[in-house]
């Protein structure tokens, strides 16, 4: 490569890398060093047909989708393993604990802000009813019995919530 060439390399990686990082970051799953090892070997890839391409960012975009969807296939095809017997039944496919974390969620909203408050740092913050009370400013005893209220009120409002579920988190029959 001449010096003009790895010139408009150079000034390529510098112009678009913050871009091209945040498509690996995406495309990774979030995993920052995975991000880096992608997009350095796309630019690896990139400078090494760096003549012949045209479009440099259309071109590293695409190598890096092509490599992620390689590991992504590399990936799923060593994850499956045989087994000596067939299970019983289906398997949950997950999407129940996004409808339970939906209902919860539409459950609280239709809460006072007080009652909220109580159940999300007695339940989901894991504090004592003394740190509560600290937090908002108030006795132990209120924080007690709001917490009451809000638990009842909240099973009025989504009673399925109270169904018991299996481990695979289809409702037991």
């Amino acid at each position: 490569m001449d010096a003009a060439a790895e010139r408009r390399f150079r000034d390529f990686v510098a112009a678009r890398s913050p871009a091209l990082m945040r498509l690996a970051f995406l495309l990774t799953g979030g995993d920052q060093h995975a991000a880096e090892d992608l997009l350095q070997s796309a630019l690896a890839r990139t400078v090494a047909r760096w003549r012949a391409v045209e479009e440099p960012e259309a071109y590293v975009r695409q190598v890096m989708y092509r490599q992620q969807v390689s590991l992504w296939r590399r990936v799923a095809g060593s994850r499956e393993t045989a087994v000596a017997h067939l299970p019983d039944g289906a398997v949950g496919d997950g999407t129940h604990a996004v409808d339970v974390r939906l209902l919860v969620r539409r459950a609280l909203a239709r809460l006072t802000p007080r009652q909220r408050a109580v159940l999300v740092l007695r339940y989901f913050e894991d504090l004592s009813e003394a740190e509560a009370a600290a937090v908002l400013g108030c006795s132990v005893g209120t924080v007690r019995s709001t917490a009451h209220r809000s638990l009842a009120k909240l099973r009025a409002l989504a009673p399925e919530l109270a169904e018991p579920y299996d481990v695979i988190g289809e409702a037991s029959v």
